[in-house]
């Protein structure tokens, strides 16, 4: 793990690839209570085929170091960290890849400052005014509070709770036990990543979504929205409905993947990432 020192405090991130490659860099954005681990069979794939790419551990709840207690953790604020991020390595003409809340958090930041990014690649992910989808705007109201946060999460610690409806299960066909556990042991154990996870969750709102997606065809770069054919929680009509908000957009539906396109489809990930980030 490699640390970048940001304004808004240290970012623990992983690298894959050579140093020196011709493609564009690409940059994960993971899922609320997920890490950049979640990204690795897609970053080997890429590294394979060599292309350079980065996985931050974003403040969403699984990373390991809390932010400063003044940083901005709402998704206009955590997107401005990602720029902070680009900025830090001076990450140019990036090809940005989103999952789930991640996906979101891109959508936020294309109508920030969009400079640094070359194209981007959406798979399943909240838009418009679903943020989130049910259920998880259910579960993650039992998240709201520092405390309420660590007591919902105590049940988490068993794999069967953690794979079933109310955890993970849904988002993946398979899951590693070890992963998901290590994903909601930094909520558990420590206060000041919840305090910035909590507050995350509180600064969440469907309508400012919604106000960006309006905004979307402003971003002239390439746009291919990779979707899990099986999501029960984000569904094909909306990755559908996603592709029609940007004015460069393709859909390609993966069937039989689930929310996590990643990790239950990463050929099929790669095989799209590669093809988008050797645009010219």
């Amino acid at each position: 793990m490699l640390t970048v020192d940001l304004p808004q405090g240290a970012l623990q991130y992983r690298s894959a690839g050579p140093d020196r490659s011709d493609a564009p860099p690409v940059v994960f954005v993971h899922a609320f209570l997920t890490d950049g681990s979640i990204w690795s069979a897609v970053a080997d794939r890429l590294a394979d085929q060599g292309v350079r790419s980065y996985a931050p551990d974003w403040p969403l709840g699984a990373h390991r170091t809390p932010l400063r207690a003044d940083a901005d953790q709402s998704p206009r604020g955590v997107a401005g960290q990602i720029l902070a991020f680009l900025e830090a390595l001076d990450l140019r003409d990036v090809t940005l890849v989103g999952n789930d809340t991640g996906g979101a958090l891109i959508q936020f930041l294309l109508t920030v400052d969009a400079s640094r990014i070359g194209r981007v690649v959406l798979t399943n992910c909240d838009a418009f005014d679903t943020f989130p989808p049910f259920p998880f705007n259910v579960i993650f109201q039992l998240l709201k509070g520092e405390r309420l946060m660590k007591v919902n999460l105590l049940p988490m610690r068993w794999q069967a709770f953690r794979h079933s409806p109310l955890g993970f299960g849904l988002l993946a066909n398979r899951l590693d036990a070890a992963q998901t556990r290590s994903w909601i042991e930094p909520s558990l154990t420590n206060a000041g990543v919840r305090r910035d996870a909590v507050r995350f969750l509180k600064a969440v709102d469907p309508k400012e979504l919604l106000d960006v997606s309006a905004r979307l065809k402003d971003f002239d770069g390439p746009v291919k929205v990779v979707w899990g054919g099986a999501d029960r929680a984000f569904k094909p009509a909306l990755g559908r409905r996603l592709q029609g908000a940007f004015r460069h957009a393709t859909f390609v539906e993966v069937p039989g993947a689930r929310t996590f396109v990643h990790l239950d489809a990463p050929d099929a990930l790669v095989e799209q990432i590669v093809d988008w980030s050797r645009v010219a």
